[in-house]
This record gives C-alpha cells, structure tokens and sequence, in this order.
C-alpha cells in the first residue's frame, strides 16, 4: 500500500529511516576492510625489521601461504556482509579477532585491545568480551604496551596460533 501520510516518502525509504542502522552496517564494514589495508601499509622501520626477522625464522612455504589465505578469509568475511546487507547475519566476532591476530602476527605487527575490537566486525563491548572469552580459552594473551603505557596489546599464544595453522593447513588440503 502507499504512503498516506503524503510526505513523499515511499515504504522503502521510511523503513530506511526507521532503521539508519541498515543503512550504516555496509559502510562500517567497508571502512573495516580500509582499515586493515591501512594498517597493513603502515610499516615503520623496525616493524619491517621485525617482520623480516620473523619471516625468516616462519616454517618455509606454508607461512605465506596462511597469511595469503588468512587475508583472503577476511577480506572475504567482509565482502559476505556488505553484499547481503546485514553483518548480523554473519556474525563470528571471535573468528573474525583470531584471523585479525593471526595476521598482524605473520607480518609482525602489533594488535590493541581497541584495534581487535575492531577487526572483531562487531560493537565495542562485543569485541571486549569476546577477548575476554578467547583469553580464558588460553587463545591469546594481554600484555602492556612497552612504549605506551595508555595501550593493551594481544597476541595470539603458542597454543591459538599452533590451532590457526592447522586450520590453515586443513583450508589448503580442502582446497588443493
């Protein structure tokens, strides 16, 4: 039926009023992906240096194959929102932080408590306890950030990133 109202407005627009948040959720997730672009670019001289070091201490040829396919799942996971319109539909924060951590980790950078928040693709205080949960399974770990006391830093531990390349491993016997 039509509106009667005679503002102008057809049903589709006044559902998209009703609901600013369907309009919102494509685009935070497209900042999401422009985000972690930004991140990856952001290299400082040390955390090159440290990149460096770490790459050639990784596993020959299946280090690089993970992060590839790390960064393809995510990027991906992103994609799926955006296009069907609706992230709540997909929503796996604690995926979403471990895929994030396990890729700062291969390139050798550093993640915030706030930033995997953010990698989470899920509100704030989703995301904190997420961290929470994943902590409690021994996943990852807080520390306190060495040059700035203001930040907490996680990281994936031995046991949550021997458990991501073995997904990993698994992803490319699927696929292979």
């Amino acid at each position: 039926m039509g509106d009667i109202s005679g503002d102008g407005l057809c049903p589709s627009d006044a559902d998209a009023m009703a609901d600013p948040a369907a309009l919102l959720h494509p685009l935070a997730d497209e900042l999401l992906t422009i985000a972690a672009r930004l991140r990856g670019a952001a290299v400082t001289p040390d955390a090159a240096d440290d990149a460096t070091r770490r790459a050639r201490t990784r596993r020959a040829g299946s280090g690089s194959a993970h992060l590839a396919l790390a960064r393809k799942t995510y990027a991906l996971r992103r994609k799926r929102a955006a296009i069907f319109g609706n992230p709540d539909l997909f929503g796996e924060p604690a995926w979403d932080i471990l895929i994030d951590l396990y890729i700062a980790h291969a390139e050798g950078k550093p993640v915030s408590v706030s930033s995997a928040c953010i990698g989470s693709a899920a509100p704030a205080t989703t995301g904190l306890r997420w961290l929470g949960i994943l902590a409690d399974e021994g996943l990852l770990a807080r520390e306190n950030d060495a040059d700035d006391n203001r930040r907490v830093l996680v990281r994936l531990t031995p046991t949550g990133l021997a458990a991501m390349e073995r997904f990993f491993d698994a992803a490319q016997d699927a696929v292979s």
